[in-house]
């Protein structure tokens, strides 16, 4: 930005802090340009890699960095290469590096996600969720200069629980009763298996076992089969006959034949 122009220049200022994806969402929805960029104030990032991203942009709606050659200590390389490993299976999206926060975005992917919590590390997940095409870009990276890395164990494990969000939002919004069938399916089969078991000891082996702790756990496994395929059927027709299910305008795009 040139100096001269500094009504070019405008900030958001948070009374406290709310975290990375709190203040992406709120940049993201008080900005009306037609493509966005994000980049950590680090200094690790380098602007001069733009261009690299905007030819990309012609084909894909989102680009994200991918540090190839990472100047960061072990103790947070490895992790991370595991997070990512993980992410790129569970998902099925190819990325070798979901958490850079280097990223171009065009404006109808922000206006369509919301970010809260540790999400803006599942930003390319979320994208591919409503029929965006991904892209990434090898962009150098720099050693930390200024600052102080906060990513921790703490981190970890909550980007593996929010992991386990993303999965379930992605793949299950629509039709949680395979989710949720499909869990009470599993524990309704064991508890059967259990009770089958404890009524062969009984009439086979002429063995007590109302004392058993097992007859507890087969019996509780069975009423939480029904109660978890309950829910889930609910849940489907609450989903088939809510006005929010239908399609927005934006979920398509006409194609001229």
């Amino acid at each position: 930005m040139k100096k001269e122009n500094p009504e070019n220049v405008k900030g958001l200022s948070l009374r406290i802090n709310r975290g990375k994806a709190f203040a992406l969402d709120l940049g993201f929805h008080h900005t009306d340009a037609p493509v966005v960029f994000t980049m950590d104030a680090d200094l690790q990032d380098d602007p001069k890699e733009i261009p690299k991203f905007l030819e990309k942009l012609d084909e894909y709606d989102l680009v994200s960095g991918w540090k190839q050659r990472r100047n960061d200590p072990i103790d947070k390389t490895l992790p991370s290469k595991v997070f990512n490993f993980v992410l790129s299976r569970a998902t099925r999206i190819k990325l070798h590096d979901f958490n850079c926060g280097f990223k171009c975005y065009k404006a109808a992917i922000i206006k369509k996600i919301r970010l809260y919590g540790e999400l803006h590390r599942f930003t390319p997940v979320l994208a591919s969720f409503y029929g965006y095409k991904i892209a990434e870009v090898s962009v150098e990276h720099h050693a930390r200069k200024y600052g102080k890395s906060k990513y921790g164990f703490e981190r970890f494990a909550k980007g593996l629980v929010d992991l386990c969000s993303v999965i379930v939002f992605t793949r299950f919004s629509d039709r949680p009763a395979h989710l949720l069938g499909g869990l009470g399916l599993v524990s309704g089969g064991s508890g059967f298996l259990i009770l089958c078991y404890l009524t062969a000891v009984k009439f086979i082996f002429n063995e007590s076992i109302g004392t058993r702790p097992l007859l507890l756990l087969g019996v509780l496994l069975m009423i939480l089969s029904i109660q978890l395929i309950s829910i889930g059927i609910v849940s489907e027709l609450v989903i088939r006959n809510s006005a929010l299910h239908r399609q927005d305008a934006d979920d398509f795009v006409k194609v001229e034949v």
